[in-house]
C-alpha cells in the first residue's frame, strides 16, 4: 500500500535545476567580506537590496506604522485577529494607486479587481488553477524564469510548451515563433490554454516592444486563449524604451467590450520594485469577475498578514515618498547595470543590451569548450567551483544556444560587485592564457613534425653515393 501521494513523491519540482543546485553551493560556502572573503558571490539571486536606506529612512520617520499604531493608540489587537481573504481596503486602494504609478499614470486599476496573495509565486500558480486543467498548456518565450516549471507545472499539472526565441533578434517574440509552438503543443495533444510572458524580461532585463504586445494580444484573440502578463519588474525600468503594460495596449486597442479584455489577467509583486520579497505580497489583477472571485476564495492558501497589509498602505500611501523612491532607485538600477556590462566588457564579455530588471544577460559563447550545452555546465560549474560565482545558465531558462548566462547585480554591495567582476576577469585571463599556450605547443608540435617529415624526405629521396 502507498502511504504517500504521487506528489510528495515524485520528481517534477524543478529543484534539481542548476539554477537552484547553484544555490545549494552558494549557501556551503557563502562569500562575507570578513568572515568567508574567499567564498562564492551569490550573482543568482534577483533581489534588489539597493534602496533599503530609502525604506528604513521612512520606517524611521514613521514610527505610529512601524509600530501598528493609528493616531498614536495601538491597533496590535485589531490587527492581531483574523481577516478574511479579502485583504485591507486601505492596503488594496494604495497597491493600485502604487501600480498606476509606476506606468507612468497612463493606465488606472480597480481595486475591486485585484487579488492578494503570498508573493507572485502564489499568484502565477493560482492563475494556473483557474485557468486551465492538468494536462492543459500554456505557452512561455524562451528564455524564461526557471521558477516557471515550479511554479507553474509542479502542483497543477500543467505543461509548459517553449516559444523558441533566438539572439538573431534580441530574443524578442515572432508571429512564427507563437504559430510553432502553438502546432508543437497540438502535436503533443495538449489543448493550449494560453501565453504567459514576463515584461520586463526575467531572464533578458529588457521590455517588450508596443509590436511585440500587439501581435501576443492579436494571436490570443484570434485563438480564443489567454494571456498572463508577468509585470513584477515593471518598476525597475531604468532607461528608454520605457514600459509599456499589456493593459495599456488593451485600452489603446479599445479592447473593453470585446472577449479579450476578459481573457488578460496581470500580475505583479513587491519583491522587486520595493525590494521585499520577504514581505509576499503578490497580486492578481483581472477583468474576469469569475476569475477575481476563484482566486480570491484560493487566497486563503497563501494570504498576506494583515501587520504587512497595514504597514505598507501607509508607505504607498505617502505619495511624496513612494515618487522619490521609483525615481532614486531607477538612477540607483541604472548606476549598477552600467558598473557591471563596463566590467565585463573589460574582461572581454559582452552583454544583451538591456534597460530593465536586476539583472544582466550575458554572452560567454566565446569561453565554451564547444557550441553545446555539455561545454555551458562545464564553464558553469567552473565558474561556480573555482572562480566562486553563483550565476544561472541560459540551459536553466531554456535557452536556445548555449553560452548566455543570467547574472545579477542588485542584491549586493558595490565593492562586492567590483570583486566578482574582477574575479571572471582573472578567470578569462586565464583561460586566455591557457588558451594561448596550447596553441603555442600546437604550433611547435606541428613545426616538428614538418621538421622530421622534411628530413625523412630528404633522406628517402638523396642521390645514391657513387662507387
Amino acid at each position: 500500500m502507498r502511504l504517500l501521494s504521487r506528489k510528495a513523491t515524485c520528481n517534477t519540482h524543478g529543484q534539481d535545476s542548476s539554477y537552484f543546485l547553484g544555490w545549494q553551493e552558494y549557501e556551503k560556502n557563502p562569500y562575507d567580506e570578513v568572515k568567508n572573503p574567499t567564498g562564492i558571490i551569490q550573482m543568482g539571486l534577483a533581489e534588489n537590496q539597493l534602496s533599503f536606506d530609502l525604506l528604513e529612512s521612512w520606517l524611521a520617520s514613521n514610527p505610529d506604522a512601524a509600530g501598528f499604531k493609528k493616531g498614536g493608540q495601538s491597533i496590535f489587537r485589531e490587527l492581531a485577529l483574523f481577516q478574511d481573504y479579502h485583504g485591507l481596503p486601505d492596503f488594496k486602494k494604495a497597491l493600485v494607486e502604487f501600480m498606476a504609478e509606476i506606468r507612468g499614470n497612463k493606465v488606472s486599476f480597480d481595486q475591486n479587481k485585484i487579488v492578494l496573495t503570498a508573493g507572485a509565486t502564489s499568484a502565477n500558480e493560482t492563475l494556473m488553477f483557474c485557468l486551465a486543467e492538468p494536462g492543459e498548456a500554456f505557452l512561455l518565450p524562451t528564455p524564461y524564469y526557471p521558477g516557471f516549471d515550479r511554479d507553474l507545472k509542479w502542483r497543477t499539472g500543467v505543461e509548459i510548451v517553449p516559444i523558441q526565441c533566438t539572439s538573431s533578434n534580441d530574443f524578442q517574440i515572432t508571429s512564427s515563433a507563437l504559430e510553432e509552438a502553438f502546432h508543437e503543443a497540438q502535436k503533443r495533444k495538449l489543448r493550449v490554454k494560453g501565453v504567459l510572458i514576463t515584461n520586463p524580461s526575467n531572464p533578458l532585463g529588457t521590455t517588450m516592444t508596443r509590436n511585440e504586445l500587439n501581435l501576443l494580444l492579436s494571436f490570443v484573440t484570434e485563438k480564443g486563449i489567454h494571456l498572463i502578463s508577468d509585470e513584477i519588474y515593471s518598476g525597475t525600468v531604468f532607461s528608454s524604451p520605457g514600459f509599456v503594460s499589456i493593459l495599456e495596449v488593451l485600452k489603446d486597442r479599445k479592447c473593453e467590450n470585446s472577449q479579450v479584455w476578459d481573457r488578460v489577467h496581470i500580475v505583479y509583486s513587491l519583491s522587486k520594485d520595493l525590494g521585499l520579497p520577504g514581505f509576499r505580497v503578490g497580486a492578481i489583477y483581472s477583468n474576469d469577475d469569475t476569475v477575481v472571485s476563484a482566486a480570491t476564495k484560493m487566497s486563503s492558501f497563501g494570504l498576506v498578514s494583515s501587520q504587512t497589509q497595514y504597514l505598507l498602505s501607509a508607505l504607498l500611501s505617502d505619495k511624496k515618498f513612494t515618487r522619490n523612491y521609483i525615481s532614486e532607485n531607477k538612477k540607483r538600477l541604472k548606476q549598477r547595470q552600467t558598473l557591471l556590462v563596463k566590467g565585463l566588457e573589460k574582461a572581454g564579455i559582452s552583454c544583451l543590451e538591456s534597460n530593465a530588471g536586476l539583472f544582466c544577460w550575458v554572452n560567454m559563447k566565446h569561453l565554451l569548450s564547444s557550441n553545446t550545452f555539455t561545454a555551458e555546465m562545464e564553464l558553469w560549474k567552473k565558474i561556480v567551483h573555482e572562480v566562486k560565482l553563483n550565476i544561472s545558465p541560459g540551459s536553466s531558462c531554456h535557452c536556445t544556444e548555449p553560452g548566455w548566462f543570467r547574472v545579477c547585480f542588485a542584491n549586493m554591495s558595490e565593492e562586492t560587485l567590483n570583486l566578482a567582476i574582477q574575479r571572471l576577469k582573472s578567470f578569462v585571463e586565464s583561460m586566455n592564457n591557457q588558451s594561448h599556450h596550447q596553441m603555442l605547443k600546437s604550433s611547435r608540435r606541428k613545426s616538428l613534425a614538418k621538421w622530421v617529415f622534411r628530413l625523412s624526405f630528404d633522406h628517402d629521396h638523396r642521390e645514391p653515393e657513387e662507387r
